[in-house]
């Protein structure tokens, strides 16, 4: 409950060193962001962590993007002012795409997404310069990743010669479900991932934090020779990073207190996020808000299969793709 963690820094009794004891925020549309989480705590044990399920309100991938951005602004500013979170982790692909400039420019405290981290592990882990991300239809529509590949080449950051994108609508839900070796979504990934095995990409980013816990279908459509990356481990050590570079790390042995929230059913949110995260989530609080969480007469970023008016609806399947060559960034 706000409160409950100590307000600031402190004095390691037997170093002198500061040690912030404010929780780290953490939030997702559901359960995706769990891999994030269960990255971040395997390396900073002793850091508290407030991590946030917006099950009340997913999925977020088929909803408006200035809807999403609103929600992320909701939630970051509930993190800081319940919990006085000391950062803050966007730890799902729609809500960086659409929220993230807008927290980092609205919060008094360090934002960090998972588009970013992501793209760096792809572009390293790529042989042949092909490369594949797959995403819900905000995060591929919004032109995220497209975005922070063109701004790694423009720096010499290469790697990826050609970034091809599918958005893969129905992948949130098997997992929210706890369906993540079903025939369905076996018969589902064959169908969304043919073009990325046509084009013969190497390594596919998971862009949606919910997609490693269907690392097994995946791989199996795609094959031993693609290499499956996902963002949360990257995410993980950019966050280790920044704690300490911002003196903001907890330090000590300790290990730290997580606490989840859930805007839906919390005991659903217990039984299913359990499964996911590895290991019992014995409490789960439950956290409601406003009924009209977006402004009814503000402008629209409308995504491709939906219609004006109508959040949630079902998109349509779509694929994009990118052709990088070197000499378009030479001397």
């Amino acid at each position: 409950m706000p409160g409950d963690f100590p307000d600031g820094r402190d004095r390691c009794p037997h170093r002198d060193i500061l040690m912030d004891e404010r929780p780290i925020g953490m939030f997702d549309s559901g359960f995706g962001g769990l891999t994030v989480a269960r990255a971040l705590i395997d390396l900073v044990p002793n850091e508290h962590l407030v991590y946030l399920g917006d099950t009340g309100r997913y999925p977020y991938g088929p909803r408006q993007l200035d809807e999403v951005e609103a929600f992320a602004l909701e939630i970051g500013h509930w993190l800081v002012d319940e919990h006085n979170v000391k950062m803050v982790v966007v730890a799902c692909n729609t809500a960086s795409a659409a929220g993230l400039s807008s927290l980092r420019r609205e919060l008094d405290v360090p934002v960090v997404g998972v588009i970013e981290p992501g793209a760096r592990a792809l572009a390293r882990a790529t042989a042949n310069g092909r490369a594949g991300v797959i995403g819900t239809v905000g995060t591929i529509s919004s032109g995220a990743y497209q975005s922070v590949v063109d701004g790694m080449l423009e720096t010499g950051q290469g790697g990826i010669k050609e970034l091809h994108c599918a958005a893969c609508p129905g992948f949130v839900e098997f997992v929210e479900r706890g369906e993540t070796r079903s025939d369905q979504v076996a018969v589902l990934a064959e169908r969304l991932l043919a073009p990325l095995a046509e084009v013969g990409v190497d390594a596919l980013l998971l862009g949606c934090t919910h997609y490693p816990f269907l690392a097994r279908t995946i791989g199996d459509v795609m094959g031993r020779d693609v290499v499956l990356v996902s963002s949360a481990d990257e995410t993980a050590f950019e966050v280790r990073a920044l704690l300490a570079s911002e003196g903001l790390s907890r330090g000590g042995p300790a290990p730290g207190e997580h606490r989840f929230f859930s805007s839906g059913d919390v005991e659903w949110f217990k039984d299913v996020g359990s499964r996911l995260f590895g290991q019992e989530i014995e409490c789960v609080r439950s956290v409601s808000w406003p009924a009209t969480s977006t402004t009814p007469d503000a402008p629209h970023r409308t995504q491709p299969g939906t219609q004006p008016g109508t959040p949630g609806a079902r998109p349509s399947i779509g694929s994009s793709s990118r052709r990088y060559e070197h000499r378009a960034f030479a001397g």
